[in-house]
């Protein structure tokens, strides 16, 4: 993150509103020419930060509308650049009306997250928080909201920097050492280095283990509803999603693409996924739907393997790759009532997709499997990008670590914490690249 504000020549606007009608337009004002634009279309510079209901006039001083303005002049703003906030009627023709005003008077049209982005380049928040908007203004569950308004506030990166002020300690202890080889320093004889590499340790696992969580609240969770033809797959779908979207018959192989539903799970977002039966001799159309389904196995977080336990025979999960979880669900319970059922093991349920029999057992099975790779309430929404950045960097960390333990080699591990805190300023945007700025920032609404 820049450390002073960046100058930047040209002003930007935009609607911060969205498309389609709603009762107020937030237009949004931003850059160096904010307060010339404010003096000509509202004929005075409002009162900094107070509301000011006023007309909006063009240069013939004709009246375009009657709203709210709102004046932050630099650096005390959303942006650290002076901005103005209008709050016209709602519709697009008045809110257009405004936009191009404003533009004949010099300032252009927004890009998507430009306003976001400025706020980053002038230090206003770091990449972290950036994303964090887009995360919340995209939050599909109330929880997930809530991890994003913790990365907004500052928890991740702080988390970070917390983690990269420990990892300077310790570069700076080991590199005062070696200025002094004569004194044959022994690093591990040192209990507070000792102590400073293990709660460095702790801390790294405890960022990977709420990183990974939060990815999963940003995200989603993905599951694959698979087995054999006619086991009850589809009718699962509807029943899990309360829909008939899937189209259920006794003939085997009525799916033949795949099918998905979100649903909000206890403030976790569940996309499941209905998926083609498996059967050795499959027709052209069934096999693509499974070659389909082998390829969405790859990209899941969890399986749910439906078995018709009314059909007498022996449950076979081969399909299911080896590093994948997965759920048993033993359906059709409805279908032998009073006979014997199968023994179940920890990750075998029986249900009844007909009826909703175990459909709650089902969902507590699938929230238990999900809740251990999440770590509580304190979660905040991250990327795939923080988690990779945070294991590259671990991964530094260990190497170095075991460079100075196996051979005493202060100035390997020096080197190896360098590479370590160079990962973690990726996280943050002190190392980044303009390309993943531009990748990062075109998620975003234009406007925001």
């Amino acid at each position: 993150m820049p450390n002073e504000k960046i100058y930047i020549e040209d002003t930007i606007v935009a609607s911060a509103s969205g498309e389609g009608s709603a009762g107020v337009n937030v237009i949004r004002v931003s850059g160096p020419d904010t307060e010339e634009i404010a003096s000509i279309l509202l004929q005075s510079l409002p009162e900094p930060r107070v509301a000011t209901y006023t007309k909006f006039k063009n240069k013939n001083k004709e009246t375009i509308d009657v709203g709210i303005a709102l004046y932050f002049p630099a650096p005390n703003s959303y942006t650290g650049e002076s901005i103005l906030e209008l709050h016209a009627h709602g519709g697009s023709i008045i809110g257009n009306s405004i936009i191009e005003e404003i533009i004949s008077l010099g300032a252009r049209q927004a890009q998507p997250g430009e306003f976001t982005k400025r706020a980053y380049l002038n230090g206003k928040i770091d990449l972290t928080q950036a994303e964090a908007v887009a995360d919340l203004i995209n939050s599909g569950t109330k929880r997930s909201a809530k991890a994003a308004i913790q990365s907004l506030t500052g928890k991740f990166s702080n988390l970070v920097k917390s983690l990269d002020e420990q990892l300077t300690k310790l570069r700076l202890f080991v590199e005062a050492s070696i200025d002094f080889p004569e004194e044959d320093i022994d690093f591990l004889a040192d209990e507070k280095l000792i102590d400073e590499i293990s709660s460095c340790n702790s801390l790294y696992k405890s960022l990977i283990s709420g990183a990974s969580s939060g990815e999963i609240l940003r995200n989603g969770v993905r599951v694959a509803i698979i087995g054999l033809p006619n086991a009850g797959k589809s009718s699962l779908l509807n029943l899990l999603s309360d829909t008939d979207k899937a189209i259920v018959t006794d003939i085997a192989g009525t799916t033949r693409d795949i099918l998905n539903v979100s649903v909000d799970i206890d403030g976790i977002l569940f996309d499941f996924f209905d998926t083609a039966g498996y059967r050795d001799t499959p027709e052209t159309i069934e096999a693509e739907g499974i070659k389909r389904t082998n390829k969405l196995l790859r990209g899941v977080d969890l399986a749910i393997w439906v078995h018709d336990i009314s059909a007498n025979k022996e449950l076979d999960t081969c399909y299911i790759p080896d590093d994948l979880d997965y759920i048993v669900a033993n359906n059709k319970i409805d279908l032998i009532q009073g006979k014997s059922r199968k023994n179940m093991d920890q990750r075998t349920v029986n249900i009844s997709a007909q009826n909703g029999e175990g459909l709650e057992n089902l969902i507590t099975k699938i929230k238990s499997t999900i809740q251990e790779n999440l770590s509580g309430d304190g979660i905040f929404t991250a990327r795939s990008r923080h988690i990779d950045s945070l294991k590259k960097s671990y991964e530094y960390f260990l190497v170095g670590k075991s460079q100075l333990e196996n051979q005493r080699a202060g100035e390997l591990f020096a080197e190896d914490i360098k590479q370590a805190k160079n990962e973690l300023s990726e996280i943050t945007g002190e190392m980044t690249s303009d390309e993943l700025l531009g990748e990062i920032f075109s998620e975003f609404c234009i406007g925001k």
